[in-house]
């Protein structure tokens, strides 16, 4: 059957028109925020979820400083997604973003993947305003690694809060990681968690296809770092 679907995002943020336009619109910009490696050229968005090609979305308008939008193409089934951006200027040096994703998808058990999808656009849109309040102008490597397949979530997020010292909350300073990273909390929802460091946004990710993702964009010197975190889930989550 499938459904239609509108998610409407929205932030002031402490940063300049030119900042969020270029966290937007570059493929350095959208890598320090949003899911995996991103590149924009040609018309063309195309973004790698670790070692997921993600659907190619073509730019379908571009209002320099105030409005860029791009989406996927209608697959067979009907399946796509849509992403606008709208930024305008404020007082001080602010800027308000505003973010739509709309689409649609297929099948009868789209709630499913509605519920996970609404739930990581929300921290997605958390870590763009981080990124843009604490880290604008910079760029991040994003670092993307699967954990060992889960078949009890209520238990897995039990062990990963367990290795942080406890359910966190936003604002809670945590410990956790290889070489126990301390960071604050700065999202929260049922299949997420966002964590600040001063040269990292850290993200835990209840994956739809079954595995805790590690979804991070690191400021700082990134070599090596993709093992690590993959060794850190596949330890946490060891039967």
């Amino acid at each position: 059957m499938g459904q239609e679907f509108e998610l409407p995002q929205e932030a002031e943020v402490g940063a300049t028109l030119e900042e969020v336009w270029e966290a937007i619109t570059t493929g350095p910009g959208i890598d320090s925020w949003f899911m995996g490696r991103s590149e924009v050229a040609e018309g063309v968005v195309r973004t790698a979820f670790g070692p997921v090609e993600m659907p190619a979305s073509t730019v379908t308008e571009t209002e320099p400083l105030k409005r860029f939008a791009h989406t996927s193409e209608r697959g067979d089934d009907g399946r796509f997604v849509a992403y606008e951006f709208m930024i305008e200027g404020r007082d001080r040096g602010s800027t308000l973003v505003r973010m739509v994703t709309s689409g649609f998808l297929p099948d009868d058990d789209w709630q499913d993947e509605f519920e996970a999808m609404s739930r990581g656009l929300e921290v997605y849109f958390a870590t763009l305003v981080e990124y843009l309040t604490h880290f604008a102008g910079r760029t991040a490597t994003p670092v993307t690694e699967f954990g060992p397949p889960v078949s009890d979530w209520p238990r897995a997020w039990e062990r990963l809060h367990a290795a942080l010292g406890g359910p966190p909350s936003p604002g809670d300073r945590v410990r956790f990681g290889p070489g126990s990273v301390e960071g604050v909390v700065y999202h929260r929802n049922a299949q997420t968690l966002g964590i600040r460091s001063g040269d990292a946004l850290y993200r835990f990710l209840q994956g739809f296809d079954g595995t805790m993702i590690a979804a991070h964009a690191l400021f700082g010197d990134a070599a090596g770092e993709g093992p690590r975190w993959k060794a850190w889930l596949d330890d946490l989550y060891a039967p």
